[in-house]
C-alpha cells in the first residue's frame, strides 16, 4: 500500500464527475484532438470552461451532503499522448502540474463542502475503447511513471488510471504509484458481455492485481450499468476462480471477495458497444431512468461502493440524478 492514506478510507460517499470530453465536445463545441481536455488547462476560455464543468458537480455534493472529488483534465495528458499532440515530457509533465493547480485553486473556493480530494487522472497508453498492444507490466509501469511523477509532484491526494483495457497494464500503473509513493486506484472498462476488452473478466483481472500489484481499490467506468452487470456476474461460475483455488464466489458482502474490493462506478448512459461509440457523430445521452435504476441494482451488489459519477455521453444532470435518486440516497444512508 502507498505511504499516503487514499481519500476513501473515511467511508464518506464521493461524488465525481461525468464526461468531461464528450460534455465539452458536444455541448460547448470544443475541439479536442486526440479526445485531449488537457491543453484545456493553457487557454483561458478553456479554464474558465473546465472550472464552470467542475463546479457543477461541487454543487451536486453539495445538494446531497457528500465529499467530491475533483479529478484533473489529464486522461490524456500521459507521456505517449501528449508527445503525438506536440508535447515533449518537459511540456507533459508542466500541463499536469498546471492541471492540478487548477483543480487545487478550486478546491480552496469550496469550503463550504463535507470534503474535497483531488485526484490525478490517468488513461490508457493505448486507444480505451480496444485492447491494443499486449504489454508488459514492468514496461507499462516506466512508460506510465512520467505522468504518475508529475501529478504526484503537484500534490494529488491519489491517482486513478481510467478505462484500463487489461491487468498488465493496470499492474504497471500501480508499480509506477507505489514507487513514488502516492495511493492509486484502477478503473476497467467492460465491453458489452461484461468482459475487458481483451476478453479478460473483471474478476480475474481485479484478482491478478490483488496478488501482484494490489491498488488502493477498483472502479468500472466507460460501460453502461448493464454491461457492468455481466461483468459482476462473471465470477460466479462457480469453478476454477483464477486465483489459485476452486472455488464458488460466493457473496461477497460476507466473504471479502472481489466485489468488494470495488469503490466507484462512472457509467456511460448510453447501452451502445465501444465501437458503436467510436462510430457515432451525435451524442447518444441514454436513457436518464434506466440509467439510475440499473446503478442501482450495481450498487446493492457492490458493498464498498462510495463513488459515483458518470463517463461517456453523461453530464451533471445525469450525474446530479444517479445521487437524487436511490443509488445515492442509499450512498449517503450507509456513511
Amino acid at each position: 500500500m502507498s505511504g499516503t492514506p487514499p481519500p476513501w478510507d473515511d467511508a464518506a460517499a464521493w461524488v465525481t464527475d461525468g464526461g468531461l470530453e464528450t460534455d465539452l465536445i458536444f455541448h460547448h463545441g470544443v475541439d479536442l484532438p486526440g479526445f485531449a481536455a488537457f491543453p484545456l488547462v493553457d487557454d483561458e476560455r478553456g479554464r474558465e470552461l473546465l472550472e464552470h464543468y467542475y463546479l457543477g458537480y461541487a454543487d451536486v455534493a453539495r445538494r446531497v451532503g457528500a465529499g467530491l472529488l475533483l479529478e484533473t483534465p489529464t486522461w490524456r495528458a500521459g507521456a505517449e499522448w501528449a508527445a503525438s499532440l506536440g508535447h515533449d515530457v518537459h511540456a507533459a509533465a508542466g500541463l499536469n502540474h498546471r492541471a492540478v493547480d487548477l483543480v487545487h485553486a478550486l478546491r480552496g473556493r469550496l469550503t463550504d463542502l463535507l470534503a474535497v480530494r483531488v485526484v490525478g487522472t490517468i488513461g490508457p497508453l493505448g486507444d480505451g475503447y480496444v485492447a491494443g498492444e499486449r504489454l508488459d507490466p514492468d514496461d507499462a509501469a516506466s512508460r506510465h511513471l512520467p505522468q504518475v511523477a508529475a501529478l504526484a509532484g503537484a500534490g494529488v491526494d491519489a491517482v486513478t488510471a481510467y478505462t484500463l483495457t487489461g491487468a498488465a497494464e493496470a499492474v504497471g500503473v500501480v508499480r509506477a504509484a507505489r514507487s513514488v509513493g502516492v495511493a492509486v486506484a484502477v478503473s476497467f472498462t467492460v465491453e458489452t458481455d461484461g468482459t475487458l476488452p481483451d476478453g479478460t473478466a473483471l474478476a480475474d483481472a481485479v484478482r491478478r492485481l490483488e496478488r501482484e500489484a494490489p491498488a488502493d481499490g477498483y472502479l468500472v467506468n466507460c460501460a453502461h450499468p448493464d454491461h457492468v452487470a455481466r461483468a459482476l456476474d462473471g465470477g460466479d461460475d462457480g469453478g476454477h476462480n483464477g486465483d489459485g483455488h476452486d472455488g464458488h464466489d460466493g457473496d461477497d458482502s460476507h466473504d471479502g471477495g472481489w466485489r468488494s474490493r470495488i469503490l466507484g462506478l462512472r457509467p456511460n448512459a448510453s447501452t451502445l458497444s465501444h465501437a458503436e461509440l467510436d462510430a457515432a457523430e451525435t451524442l447518444d445521452e441514454g436513457d436518464l431512468d434506466l440509467l439510475v435504476d440499473r446503478t442501482e441494482h450495481l450498487r446493492q451488489r457492490l458493498p464498498a461502493l462510495r463513488v459515483l459519477g458518470g463517463c461517456c455521453g453523461t453530464d451533471v444532470s445525469h450525474v446530479a440524478a444517479l445521487w437524487a435518486g436511490p443509488p445515492g440516497r442509499a450512498l449517503l444512508g450507509a456513511r
